[in-house]
């Protein structure tokens, strides 16, 4: 593994995101069609927390009460995030704690510009092997 390689290398661009202001049956919709498992939300353009799977499964969330819950009510608004130029290895070591499975990674203006996860570690891992 190349721990000092930037995040950049591993990284998803282009997260599908919602605005906290928009429906939960907008992030059900996103997530039975991408496939992902982690939504950033934002407000603006400030990111102001994060949906997983996780949360929607725990939360007993389904199509038919979908927009019985707010977005804001159901994100993780405490974030750990990640910097565009912090190391692979820094990802790996906030990760490897196991209580979430991806970060946002953010410029140094706070803008979201990436997600990493778990996954996107194994796969860069994989191809050094």
């Amino acid at each position: 593994m190349k721990p000092l390689d930037p995040i950049s290398h591993v990284m998803t661009a282009n997260v599908k995101t919602v605005q906290i202001s928009q429906k939960m049956s907008e992030v059900l919709r996103i997530v039975a069609e991408s496939q992902i498992h982690h939504i950033p939300v934002a407000d603006g353009q400030r990111l102001a927390g994060i949906i997983s799977t996780t949360d929607i499964i725990r939360l007993n969330i389904t199509v038919s009460n979908a927009d019985e819950w707010t977005i804001e009510r159901v994100m993780k608004k405490n974030l750990v995030t990640i910097e565009l130029h912090d190391s692979v290895r820094k990802a790996a070591q906030l990760l490897s704690d196991g209580i979430f499975h991806s970060l946002p990674v953010i410029n140094k203006d706070r803008h979201l510009v990436g997600i990493i996860t778990s996954t996107d570690l194994i796969r860069y891992l994989a191809k050094l092997c």
